[in-house]
């Protein structure tokens, strides 16, 4: 009996001395897999994203401008490396990031429980909210969210948008039509073929302004409000404790709202698309 009480007692020991170095061995192993340590070392950050006016569009020469290039380009010069951007289809941009065709989704991306069970969110670095603009003839009249939500009545949304949410949530009586491009829908609507367009902030009033002959808004502001946050892989707390304070950083700096005045309150930009 004494033999085992003295076997048993430097098992103890043994783990004892053995798991703290494990733990470390397994912490440094973590540091190396997270995605930022990846970005370190290659010296590029690869951001997913889809075109979104003006989150993200092209100017007259064929470059990336907008609001979440902006963002991604001043993420990745504070972590010393370059940006790349891949454009992905929206449908398909969240199992683009699962399987590693890029670092993030810095695309204007709604934090929604059902994607937050696929994916991990940053805290919010900007809010929107849907609103819709609608056809003047098809729609004449129409002046409260109620008035669209009519089975007779076709609203347009682009795939896998909360566009599409929104529309099932506050206008189920409304035949909802999905495009994979937002410029689909847009065409869709400015060729009659459609009551309205329901998208993110401030995207209908720029086309209600481009378009005064044809479109219009019937609501006076937005009918959502949704966080926007940064999409990355799960398991990976380092990447996401350095983005979470990056963003409170440049917050607190007035950066970030310097940027959405620039994008969202104002049409400075429309020369650089024009």
């Amino acid at each position: 009996m004494r033999s085992f009480s003295r076997i048993l007692l430097c098992l103890t020991l043994l783990v004892a001395l053995t798991l703290p170095a494990a733990a470390a061995d397994l912490r440094q192993e973590l540091v190396k897999q997270s995605t930022l340590e990846q970005v370190l070392q290659r010296g590029v950050l690869r951001v997913g994203m889809s075109t979104f006016v003006p989150w993200a569009m092209k100017d007259k020469s064929g470059e990336l401008i907008g609001f979440e290039i902006d963002v991604a380009s001043r993420l990745a010069q504070d972590l010393g490396v370059k940006v790349e951007f891949v454009p992905t289809k929206w449908s398909g941009i969240i199992p683009a990031l699962l399987t590693g065709k890029f670092d993030v989704i810095i695309g204007g991306m709604g934090i929604l429980p059902e994607r937050n069970l696929k994916v991990n969110f940053t805290i919010p670095y900007d809010h929107s909210g849907m609103s819709l603009v609608a056809s003047k003839k098809l729609a004449a009249g129409f002046s409260a969210l109620a008035d669209f939500n009519r089975e007779d009545v076709v609203v347009v949304a682009r795939i896998g948008t909360t566009g599409v949410k929104a529309v099932q949530k506050y206008l189920p009586r409304a035949t909802l039509r999905q495009f994979d491009d937002e410029a689909q829908a847009v065409q869709e609507l400015l060729n009659g073929r459609a009551h309205a367009f329901v998208t993110s902030k401030p995207k209908p009033t720029f086309l209600a302004l481009q378009h005064p002959d044809r479109l219009f808004l019937p609501l006076p502001d937005t009918f959502t409000r949704e966080p926007i946050g940064f999409a990355l892989r799960k398991g990976d707390v380092d990447t996401l404790n350095f983005f979470d304070n990056w963003i409170r950083v440049v917050e607190d700096e007035g950066w970030l709202q310097e940027r959405r005045d620039y994008w969202f309150g104002s049409q400075q930009w429309e020369s650089r698309v024009k």
